[in-house]
């Protein structure tokens, strides 16, 4: 049986957007700030999750197809191998949301100001961004990555402990559905309970996000604003969180089958 179906290829794309997206919230951060409309760039900014929530919603039934559909022969590989090329996209979103980091600081800064101008108007705001002098004048905004957008930047400047977290809230956020669809296959007789404790595994994974590292970098974009932190310590800390960021899809490689097996206990164990 075909291990890279068009199924999978869809499922990658759509995980590739989510995590693009959710990369580039950072960088709602450094608009917002560089703008000093933090609040109005955070609304601009909730379009886009949408965007994210809604990928996020389709690919769910998708993915658990794979299960449904997975061979009788070989199952727990064949459905591994598959899971392993969808977390690999992950990867490959977050990768794309650093490298289109400098634009999208750029062109959102702009969109803030224009926000701004229009009265708070989404509508009219995207009426006058898909004009053909405004799309010519996005072109201009377009930066590509350089080394020297890094400048200044070193290890001295990594809050290790923030950034440990942040790595490891990345790898449960990201493997959370994938492990529990993969117990399910471990303890069929407790497949239903195995499935829904995914909510459970990003519920946490959220609540970690919240509690640890949304409130020290939106300290440090209140203190830009108020001019009484520096933009350039700002954009460090929040290139550390993406490299973080990155470094946790990755690590969720190697927490994915550990986790399947942890959900498969907790099935079990529930049941």
């Amino acid at each position: 049986m075909e291990l890279i179906t068009g199924k999978v290829i869809i499922i990658a794309l759509f995980i590739l957007i989510i995590h693009s997206i959710e990369t580039l919230a950072y960088a709602v951060r450094l608009s917002g700030a560089r703008a000093r409309l933090l609040a109005t760039a955070l609304s601009l900014f909730n379009i886009m999750v949408m965007v994210s929530r809604l990928s996020n919603m389709m690919q769910q039934p998708f993915t658990g197809s794979l299960i449904d559909n997975a061979p009788p022969e070989n199952t727990l590989q064949f459905v591994e191998n598959q899971f392993r090329f969808i977390l690999g996209s992950a990867s490959l979103g977050t990768l794309i949301g650093m490298l289109l980091l400098p634009t999208f600081v750029a062109i959102f800064s702009r969109a803030i100001i224009h926000l701004v101008a229009e009265r708070g108007s989404i509508p009219a705001l995207f009426k006058k961004g898909l004009s053909f002098e405004y799309l010519r004048r996005a072109v201009g905004h377009i930066r590509k990555p350089r080394f020297s957008y890094l400048r200044g930047i070193g290890l001295k400047d990594v809050p290790k402990k923030l950034f440990l977290i942040n790595v490891i809230v990345t790898a449960v956020y990201t493997t959370g559905v994938f492990s529990a669809l993969y117990a399910s296959l471990l303890v069929p007789e407790y497949k239903t309970t195995a499935i829904m404790a995914s909510g459970l595994i990003n519920g946490i994974g959220t609540i970690l996000l919240i509690v640890f590292i949304d409130p020290k970098i939106s300290l440090l974009s209140d203190a830009v604003i108020n001019n009484r932190g520096s933009y350039v310590h700002l954009k460090k800390a929040s290139i550390m969180m993406i490299s973080s960021r990155f470094l946790g899809t990755l690590f969720a490689q190697i927490l994915f089958i550990p986790a399947s097996h942890y959900v498969a206990w907790f099935a079990k164990f529930i049941g």
